[in-house]
């Protein structure tokens, strides 16, 4: 054997080594079978190190404080009034409220996934009690109202491991299973009645399904 082939012989070895042990690192560490996101699988080791990805997003609206308020006729124009905690939302990240650095950057990636701002600090709607004054201009049954879209989630960290040449790579996950985590929108403050019909999958829309005798 030539030293040519000898050397020829010897990167190959090392090429298919450096493949089995990313292979065998996303044995370990991979993502769960059954989930909506398509995960991208290349990676260049030279640019790439490590991302985490969002997976099984959704985006849900709740009304966190509500009070039902008849306006009599007469009696319209400026009410005054305190509302009824009837649910909460609190930002965690694997069922923790304390939010780290990394924690803040997946937010961000949430963030782009939904469209929206989403609180990426801890924090909860159960900080403030909720009084306002609603301008109540025609007789009739009002939900007044806080509530936000909540976004629920599951994410994974992954690694790029190099497959081939410097520049060759494939995504491994660096935990068996992945994380979880609940963040929302800043809350939005208002008044509906009941009809017309609000918007399906909106604040709006939950608040006035909230209103008794429609």
């Amino acid at each position: 054997m030539t030293i040519a082939r000898r050397t020829r012989r010897r990167r190959t070895l090392a090429a298919s080594a450096t493949t089995a042990l990313a292979v065998g690192l996303l044995s370990l560490g991979a993502a769960p079978a059954a989930h909506a996101d398509t995960l991208p699988t290349l990676c260049n080791p030279a640019v790439d190190h490590t991302t985490t990805e969002t997976l099984n997003v959704q985006v849900n609206p709740v009304i966190t404080d509500f009070l039902i308020f008849n306006v009599a006729p007469g009696a319209t124009g400026q009410h005054s009034e305190t509302l009824t905690r009837v649910n909460s939302v609190t930002t965690t990240v694997d069922n923790r409220t304390e939010i780290t650095a990394s924690a803040s950057v997946l937010f961000l990636k949430v963030e782009a996934k939904v469209g929206f701002s989403v609180q990426k600090t801890t924090s909860t709607t159960t900080s403030t009690t909720v009084s306002d004054t609603w301008n109540l201009n025609s007789p009739g049954r009002y939900g007044l109202y806080r509530g936000t879209r909540v976004v629920t989630g599951q994410y994974v960290n992954r690694v790029c491991a190099q497959t081939g040449g410097p520049n060759t790579g494939i995504w491994v996950t660096t935990s068996p299973s992945p994380g979880t985590f609940t963040t929302y929108e800043a809350p939005e403050i208002g008044s509906v009645v009941c009809a017309p019909a609000e918007p399906a999958g909106t604040v709006r829309r939950a608040a006035q399904l909230l209103i008794s005798s429609c």
